[in-house]
C-alpha cells in the first residue's frame, strides 16, 4: 500500500489492532485483509465464492479506491463486530424510553457508531407530569444528560462520541433548543438541527405565524411568529454554527418505506436520514483515482469507476449480513430495509486533475453528471443483487414496489458523507468539499498532522514557479490569494473553501443532492465578515434548491476541530511525501 505519513499516523492512532499493552499488532495491509475477509464471509450465505470476493475486496481497499466507514475498518473481525456508522434511536415521552434509549446509545457509541435523536416527542418545559404531580424539565435538560453520558464513552477506544439532536420547529421549546449551544461548553457532543416543516417555510415566506403544538396532547399551544423564530435560528448559527436546518418534509417525500413510519432524525453529520431504530453502513469511492491522462488532457475513467461502484455496493450489502448489532430492534429494522450509503471523496482533487474550477458552471454541471452516473450504477448493482439474493424484506409497499419495476436489494443506496478520517487514509480531499487550505495543520486524536496540497506542489514544479520562498508564503497564508508568482489559472483551480461564495457551496450541494438517495453532508463556509443576512439567504436558498438540510459555519466564531494556519516549516520534506 502507498500510504502518506499522515495516513500512517491515523491508522496507528485509530485503526490497527493492538495488544493488551496498546502496541499495534497488524500492518495496514493486514487491516485491509482483515476487513476484506470479514465482509466476504457474506458470500457463503448465498453460495458465493468467499475467497474470490475477499481478493477483489482487498484490491479495492488496499488500492485506496474505496473505503468503508470507520467502524468497519476498526471492528471487522473483532468479537464486537459492529460495522455500521449511522444510527437513529427513538426518544418517547417516558422515563423508560428516555433512559432505555440512552443505554442503547451507550452501546452504539462504544462500538464506534454515531447516534441521532429527535427529542420532539418530549413534553415541553413546565408542562404537567401527572404521575408525580410535578412539572416537566423539557427536551434540552434530557439532552444535557445524554451529552454527559457521551462525554465518558470513548467510541471503540478511538473515537469521541458524536450525536445529532433534532427538535421540530413547531415544538413549544423551540426557542430554548435554538439557544442551547450559545453558552460555551454546552452540548459539546451534539450537533443540533431544527426540523423545519413546509408549513413553517410557507408562514415565513408570507410573513405570518404558525402554531406550536404540545406533543403530549397533540393540540396547539400558541402561535409563534415565523420570522422571529427564523431570526433566532440565524442569529445563533451566525454566532456558533448551530443549529443547522433539516428540511423534514423534503426528507419524508423521499422516504423509501413510508408505511413503516416517518423519518424524524438523521445521523450526526446530517447526511443519513433514518427511521427510529434504523442503521446504515456507509462507504466512499476515492474519485481522485479515476482521472486518466490522454490526448493532451485528463478525463474521467467511467469504466473503472462504474466497476468499482458496483463492487462497493456489493461490499456494503455484505456488511449488513456480517454485522453484529448492539440492539435487536436495530438489527431487525436494518436487515428489513438494508439501507446502504455509497458516496464519494476526493471530488475536489478530481476537479483539479481535470482542470475544472470548483465554483463554476462547468463544475456544477460536472458534479450533477458524475453523481447521476454513480447513482445509475449503484441502483443497477442493487437490482442485480436483488436478482441474486432477493429484495430487501420490506420491499412490498416501498417506493420501489412499482408495476414492471425490478426489485431492489437496498431501500437506499447512495449518501454523501464527510469522510473525515478515511479521506486522510486515502490521501484525498474530503467528501465533496473544496480544499480547505493549500497548507494547514490539524490534530486528530491528539496526533498532529501537516497537510500541504500535493497537486499544487506537483503543478508548481511542472510549471516552473516552485520555490521554497513561495511555499513558505503559501503556508503562512493558507491560500493563494495575494501570492505573487502563481499563474492565474492555478489560482482559479486552487480556490479554498472560504474563497467560495455561500451560494456556490449550496449550488454544489444541490447538484449532488439531485442524484442522491439519502442526503448530502456539506459545510457552507462563511468568512468571518459574513452577516446574519448572509446566513439567512443561505438557509432560504438551500430550501429553494431542494437540499435536505444545511449547516453553515462562519470562520472564527468558535473553535471547531483544531485546524490552524501553518507558520513556518524549515524542512519542506516534513510536509511533502
Amino acid at each position: 500500500m502507498e500510504l502518506t505519513r499522515n495516513a500512517q499516523k491515523v491508522l496507528r492512532a485509530r485503526y490497527l489492532l493492538r495488544d493488551e499493552h496498546g502496541a499495534a499488532i497488524e500492518t495496514p495491509e493486514e487491516l485491509m485483509r482483515r476487513v476484506a475477509h470479514s465482509v466476504a464471509r457474506a458470500e457463503t450465505n448465498y453460495g458465493g465464492d468467499a475467497a474470490l470476493w475477499e481478493d477483489r475486496y482487498y484490491g479495492l481497499l488496499a488500492g485506496l479506491r474505496f473505503l468503508p466507514n470507520s467502524p468497519a475498518l476498526m471492528n471487522a473481525g473483532k468479537p464486537m463486530g459492529q460495522l455500521a456508522a449511522c444510527f437513529v434511536l427513538p426518544v418517547d415521552d417516558s422515563m423508560d424510553s428516555i433512559f432505555g434509549t440512552l443505554k442503547n446509545a451507550a452501546k452504539i457509541l462504544q462500538s464506534g457508531g454515531g447516534t441521532g435523536f429527535s427529542f420532539s416527542h418530549l413534553r415541553p418545559k413546565s408542562d404537567i407530569v401527572r404521575s408525580t404531580m410535578g412539572i416537566a424539565s423539557g427536551p434540552v435538560s434530557f439532552m444535557r444528560i445524554y451529552n454527559t453520558a457521551t462525554d465518558v464513552i470513548k467510541q471503540g477506544g478511538a473515537r469521541r462520541g458524536a450525536n445529532m439532536g433534532i427538535l421540530r420547529v413547531d415544538h413549544p421549546d423551540v426557542l430554548r433548543f435554538i439557544r442551547a449551544k450559545r453558552a460555551a461548553g454546552e452540548l459539546t457532543n451534539f450537533n443540533i438541527s431544527i426540523a423545519v416543516t413546509d408549513a413553517f417555510m410557507d408562514a415565513l415566506g408570507r410573513g405570518g405565524k404558525y402554531w406550536l403544538v404540545n406533543p403530549r396532547t397533540g393540540g396547539p399551544v400558541k402561535e409563534a411568529d415565523a420570522g422571529e423564530v427564523f431570526d433566532e435560528i440565524v442569529s445563533c448559527a451566525w454566532e456558533t454554527g448551530d443549529p443547522g436546518l433539516i428540511f423534514i418534509d423534503v426528507i419524508n417525500r423521499d422516504n423509501p418505506t413510508p408505511k413503516l413510519g416517518r423519518i424524524e432524525s438523521t445521523n450526526p453529520c446530517g447526511e443519513q436520514p433514518l427511521l427510529p431504530n434504523e442503521a446504515c453502513v456507509l462507504g466512499s469511492v476515492n474519485l481522485s483515482k479515476y482521472a486518466i491522462a490522454g490526448g493532451g488532457e485528463a478525463r474521467l475513467d467511467r469504466d473503472a469507476l462504474g466497476a468499482d461502484v458496483r463492487m462497493a455496493v456489493r461490499f456494503l450489502d455484505g456488511v449488513i449480513d456480517v454485522n453484529q448489532y448492539p440492539v435487536p430492534e436495530i438489527e431487525a429494522m436494518h436487515r428489513g430495509n438494508r439501507k446502504i450509503g455509497l458516496g464519494v471523496m476526493g471530488f475536489a482533487d478530481l476537479l483539479i486533475l481535470l482542470g475544472v474550477r470548483y465554483d463554476s458552471p462547468q463544475g456544477f454541471t460536472f458534479a450533477g453528471e458524475l453523481m447521476r452516473f454513480i447513482q445509475e450504477e449503484s441502483h443497477a448493482a442493487s437490482v442485480a443483487l436483488a436478482a441474486e439474493r432477493g429484495a430487501f424484506p420490506n420491499f412490498k409497499g416501498s417506493v420501489w414496489d412499482k408495476p414492471g419495476a425490478p426489485p431492489m436489494r437496498n431501500a437506499t443506496v447512495t449518501t454523501i458523507a464527510p469522510t473525515g478520517s478515511i479521506s486522510i487514509i486515502a490521501d484525498c480531499s474530503s467528501g465533496i468539499e473544496p480544499i480547505f487550505k493549500i497548507a494547514f495543520k490539524r490534530l486528530v486524536l491528539d496526533t498532529e498532522l501537516f497537510d500541504v496540497n500535493k497537486h499544487f506542489i506537483r503543478m508548481a514544479r511542472e510549471r516552473g514557479f516552485y520555490s521554497d520562498e513561495l511555499m513558505q508564503e503559501v503556508m503562512r497564508k493558507g491560500s493563494l490569494k495575494g501570492v505573487k508568482g502563481v499563474p492565474p489559472d492555478i489560482k482559479e483551480l486552487f480556490r479554498t473553501a472560504h474563497e467560495i461564495a455561500p451560494r456556490d457551496h449550496i449550488e454544489m450541494q444541490a447538484a449532488f443532492q439531485k442524484y442522491t438517495d439519502n442526503a448530502v453532508s456539506k459545510t457552507i463556509n462563511l468568512p468571518r465578515r459574513a452577516t446574519k443576512e448572509d446566513v439567512a439567504k443561505a438557509y432560504l436558498l438551500a430550501y429553494d434548491k431542494g437540499c435536505k438540510g444545511i449547516t453553515v459555519f462562519r470562520y472564527g466564531t468558535k473553535k471547531r476541530g483544531t485546524l490552524v494556519r501553518l507558520t513556518e516549516v524549515t524542512n519542506l520534506a516534513d510536509l511533502v511525501d
